[in-house]
């Protein structure tokens, strides 16, 4: 192999699992390793990761993804230059500054613990459910760190007694990684980006900095909170006991905007993400969209400190993939998830069969945290492969309701079409192998699917933040699609559309039936 071979690292610490990826200048992957880590229910509604469990699934990671391009041939010691970061969002840590240990277990995005605190918001303040959502453009719900942080300072002694004390840390995993990795308790850098900021609800979205009237009405301190910086920059570097010493933290995204990055969406243009939830986002561009059909007006990207803004319109879905994991490990219906395709290929609809996966509530465009799953029109016809399959056109129906709502917030202008006036949806993400999957998708929607040759677009979108900082690839090198979009799989809709049309009428009633569930009697 030549001496000039030059790489980038990507972090990619995901929901259930953590992953470490080297690309070479090509932006191939050249060596990589993954762990899955535990998830804890402690109570129903309740979702935890431990932080010192992942702490140590990105050593294992990082070690073994160099051992492994290493062993191929490649000079990684010598040529990786940079490391990107990205992760899942809005799951909130705190911990100690003198010790450097979690003072609790890290609260997942997923979790709804917090649902009385946002009850008790929604009553208190003028605003309502909407009340900052001028400033942050997200509505007050379970889903954000700022009520998991209310949550942990109400109810963990340990949490009230470090922030009294000034020794307590909040941030997002990112935060928690890079702390750890620029050296912990040896002058760590206490650090977060603008797109998971975006996500904690304390961000003002225009000055893309703490917002003292929100902390103030929270009652949070801005001395536990890190500091923002771009997405595109030399953070800092690997401080010693690490694997890869030395080397810059340059790129570090929230894992949904490192996707937009990854698949190069410019303003007009979206994309979905299938993996645990789903997450779909429209880029539109220096401009904040506010939304009045159930979306968050959220940060896309800023590719350098002095680089413009993008802003995106984002509906989340909280059960996608994760529908599938319930069907192979709560019901035991499939073996592995990749059975699902051909279990579903076995009947040509669902017979009329309609799942909402609403297990802890729904996100975008409904917002209702009072709805359960339900599965109906349930006959004695009805066997397993109807129920695969209408859990995969579960995921689909959700994101034709997000899709939906971008085009009443954003206009026909707002997307960009091709030559033939059709609006493309980009899709990545681990489900998306799935060609039954792409093509329900498509039907459903009515519009071309584009899967491209990469699926894994968010460890991508982090390296191409961080190879950008250090002048490996320019803007124009990311965001020229065209090549890319050779090696690209187009998934076409064939489903009438008058059958098309009665299909999403039912899914409609379906989604109706889950409202106001949450009460009942075990």
């Amino acid at each position: 192999m030549s001496a000039e071979e030059v790489f980038i690292g990507s972090i990619d610490q995901g929901t259930t699992s953590t992953r470490f990826i080297i690309y070479d200048r090509s932006a191939s992957a050249i060596g990589s390793h993954q762990v899955e880590f535990t998830q804890f229910y402690p109570q129903s509604g309740w979702v935890e990761h431990d932080p010192m469990e992942i702490l140590e699934s990105v050593r294992v990671c990082v070690s073994k993804a160099v051992d492994k391009a290493t062993a191929a041939g490649h000079n990684v010691d010598n040529g990786l230059k940079a490391i990107g970061l990205t992760n899942q969002r809005e799951t909130t840590v705190v911990w100690s500054k003198s010790t450097g240990l979690p003072l609790y277990n890290a609260i997942v995005w997923m979790d709804v613990r917090t649902s009385s605190i946002c009850r008790k918001l929604e009553k208190e303040l003028p605003g309502g459910r909407t009340h900052f959502v001028e400033t942050c453009g997200l509505p007050i719900s379970t889903y954000f760190s700022a009520v998991k942080l209310l949550w942990l300072l109400e109810n963990v002694d340990a949490v009230k007694e470090a922030v009294k004390k000034g020794d307590a840390l909040f941030g997002t995993i990112d935060t928690w990684l890079i702390w750890n990795l620029t050296g912990g308790t040896d002058n760590g850098l206490h650090v977060t980006d603008v797109s998971n900021a975006s996500r904690t609800m304390l961000m003002n979205l225009k000055t893309l900095a703490w917002d003292k009237p929100t902390l103030d009405t929270l009652g949070i301190d801005a001395e536990v909170l890190p500091k923002i910086v771009s997405n595109a920059e030399i953070i800092g570097n690997i401080g010693k006991g690490w694997p890869v010493t030395g080397i810059p933290i340059s790129g570090c995204l929230g894992d949904q905007h490192a996707a937009m990055v990854g698949q190069a969406c410019r303003k007009g243009e979206a994309k979905s993400t299938y993996g645990t939830g789903a997450f779909i986002l429209l880029n539109t561009g220096e401009e904040v969209i506010k939304s009045n059909h159930g979306l968050l007006s959220t940060l896309a990207y800023k590719l350098g400190p002095k680089a413009p803004t993008n802003y995106a319109l984002e509906g989340s879905i909280a059960i996608a993939g994760a529908a599938v994991q319930w069907l192979r490990d709560s019901l035991g219906l499939i073996k592995s998830a990749s059975e699902i395709e051909e279990l579903a290929l076995q009947v040509d609809s669902t017979g009329g069969v309609y799942f909402v996966p609403a297990f802890n509530g729904l996100f975008a465009p409904w917002w209702r945290d009072d709805a359960r799953g339900i599965c109906i029109g349930i006959t004695r016809f009805t066997n397993k492969s109807h129920i695969a399959r209408a859990v995969l056109e579960s995921m689909c129906f959700q994101v034709k309701d997000v899709l939906d709502s971008m085009n009443k917030d954003a206009g026909e202008k707002g997307e960009a079409k091709n030559a033939k006036g059709e609006f493309l949806l980009r899709v990545d993400g681990g489900a998306t192998v799935n060609n039954l999957l792409m093509q329900i998708q498509a039907d459903i929607l009515g519009t071309p699917v584009i899967r491209p040759a990469d699926i894994e677009t968010t460890a991508l979108g982090a390296a191409y933040a961080a190879g950008l900082a250090v002048g490996i690839w320019t803007e124009n090198e990311i965001f020229s699609t065209g090549e890319k979009m050779k090696k690209d799989t187009t998934f076409h809709p064939v489903l009438a559309e008058e059958l098309r049309k009665k299909k999403v009428a039912s899914w409609c009633k379906a989604v109706e039936r889950t409202f106001d569930l949450a009460d009942l009697s075990l």
